[in-house]
């Protein structure tokens, strides 16, 4: 929402400037996806070691 009340503002002020972010922003995002997808299974293994690091401790502190 903040994004579209910003791209308004710019509409307002400067307009050129706006039309080029509308055809720019898809492209962008495009570009930038397989970094969210990197991100996403990076964090996912990332979990995964932690859990298999803490897992001896949670044992152990649910058995005592």
């Amino acid at each position: 929402m903040l994004t579209f009340l910003v791209w308004c503002v710019v509409l307002i002020f400067c307009w050129p400037l706006a039309i080029i972010a509308l055809v720019l922003y898809p492209i962008v995002w495009l570009l930038l996806l397989p970094f969210r997808i990197l991100g996403v299974a990076v964090d996912g293994v990332l979990d995964l070691i932690w859990a298999i690091f803490t897992l001896p401790g949670r044992l152990v502190r649910k058995i005592a």
